[in-house]
């Protein structure tokens, strides 16, 4: 049995390692905590303030709220026959965005892809905020209007991203697709078949989205920036010339090697007026 000169000191370093463990992926702990229902190892991992911004349960705070809501997750997972995979990750000091793919059935039995981003925060080194995003359209055929979330930030996003969105906002078509590499594509937040390939798709795709008399208009929030890719966590407030209900979402960006964007990817349950 090995000696410690201080017992103490190891306890805490022993924590402070586990708790490195989660801090280093987050999200693949939550999800392992959704799918076998050990929220334990969730608590021991961060000891504090566990919050939780679920678009179907809501906001869900503290150890013994958690517990229940994994319980409710894990009956629906069960019974959709839920698996996980993941697209692609960003990670910055003290925060980490993921895109997941889940794999499920729908009540025909139908396979359906279900995109999902999570963006895990850790305020302190005890604790950490989820924030999920995704349609609910592929689960149960509805639009749900989701509430912001964040408030909106003064953030100046330059390059390709800035130019996307200064094209979205003022519905300009050439540069919102001139925005894009030509391979480039976007995927909209109701699944992978909704997926916009190439400049003839995108052209397409945006003449629809401005024909409600104009652009889009996204409230930045944060930005989760890795150089390669760029998540944006928005508020939607206006689509054409109709004011929206500020609703939240998130877009992540993928650039290309010639600084366009290689892809798009949203995350939201906007319901549009067109």
């Amino acid at each position: 049995m090995p000696w410690f000169p201080d017992f103490v000191s190891a306890v805490e370093l022993a924590r402070r390692q586990t708790r490195s463990v989660g801090l280093a992926d987050p999200v693949q702990g939550y999800f392992n905590a959704l799918q076998t229902g050990r929220t334990r190892e969730l608590e021991h991992i961060w000891p504090g303030h566990v919050a939780i911004y679920d678009p179907r349960e809501g906001e869900v705070r503290g150890h013994r709220q958690l517990r229940r809501f994994v319980r409710n997750n894990q009956s629906l997972w069960a019974e959709r026959h839920v698996s996980i995979e993941t697209v692609a990750s960003i990670r910055i000091d003290g925060r980490a965005v993921v895109e997941l793919l889940a794999h499920l059935d729908d009540y025909d039995g139908q396979a359906v892809d279900w995109p999902i981003a999570v963006v895990a925060e850790s305020p302190d080194e005890l604790s950490v905020v989820f924030r999920t995003y995704c349609s609910q359209w592929p689960v149960d055929g509805q639009r749900h209007i989701r509430c912001p979330l964040l408030e909106p930030e003064d953030t100046q996003l330059s390059d390709v991203v800035g130019r996307y969105l200064a094209a979205l906002s003022a519905g300009d078509l050439d540069s919102i697709v001139n925005a894009f590499a030509p391979d480039g594509y976007l995927r909209e937040a109701i699944g992978p078949h909704y997926l916009h390939h190439g400049t003839r798709e995108l052209r397409s795709y945006f003449a629809e989205c401005f024909k409600a008399g104009g652009g889009v208009e996204l409230e930045p929030c944060t930005v989760t920036d890795d150089g390669v890719r760029c998540a944006l966590e928005f508020n939607c407030v206006r689509w054409g010339s109709h004011d929206l209900t500020p609703q939240a979402g998130i877009s992540v960006f993928e650039r290309s090697s010639e600084g366009l964007l290689a892809a798009a990817r949203i995350y939201d349950d906007i319901e549009t007026p067109v």
